[in-house]
């Protein structure tokens, strides 16, 4: 059996940001795969009563303050987006549609969103600046907007994030491998050593 993590993610989340510029090669080095998980994070707060720790306004510096030393340790760009918290329905139901038209889609979806949204600050709420940002990337822009729109896809974001609140999910990222939950960007060692375990 290949060894799979489940990676619960949003694009409003930095963490899942963070976690997304490290992990994926990680895992690929490891053997293993990476089942994307796309969820929306405010839907899982609603549903389990928890809510963004920037609310608490030390809570929130420190977090961002943390996370952009943890960015630049690893090399790559952090900035607090300047439209957050983001409305990231779209861009989510985006994805799921991207990974409808295989990896050579999805892969440079992910990263564009991601980078979009915690590196250069977009305002991934807005269908204009998405298509604009999709379209300087050569993304299918139209398709993925337009597929993006189906029911089914709707549908499959819903139950993603009812899967995830069903398996213990309480924010993003959250990882599941061989049933073992880990939560948070900081517990990717952890991830990879349960990973190590899955056979």
């Amino acid at each position: 059996m290949a060894k799979t993590v489940d990676f619960y993610y949003d694009f409003v989340s930095s963490a899942s940001y963070l976690a997304f510029k490290r992990l994926p090669a990680m895992v690929s080095a490891a053997g293993g795969e990476i089942r994307w998980k796309p969820m929306l994070l405010g839907g899982v707060f609603k549903a389990v009563g928890n809510s963004s720790p920037v609310l608490i306004a030390a809570k929130g510096k420190w977090m961002f303050d943390d996370m952009k030393r943890t960015a630049d340790k690893h090399g790559f760009a952090f900035s607090v987006n300047p439209s957050f918290p983001l409305n990231t329905i779209m861009v989510m139901r985006g994805a799921i549609a991207a990974e409808k038209m295989g990896p050579e889609v999805l892969d440079p979806y992910m990263e564009l969103m991601f980078d979009s949204a915690w590196a250069t600050g977009e305002d991934l709420s807005k269908p204009e600046v998405v298509m604009e940002l999709m379209e300087k990337a050569g993304l299918p822009a139209v398709e993925i907007a337009n597929l993006a729109q189906d029911q089914a896809i709707k549908d499959e974001l819903r139950a993603n994030t009812e899967e995830a609140v069903a398996r213990g999910t309480f924010g993003a990222p959250t990882f599941y491998v061989n049933g073992e939950m880990h939560w948070g960007q900081d517990r990717l060692d952890a991830v990879m050593e349960a990973l190590e375990k899955d056979a």
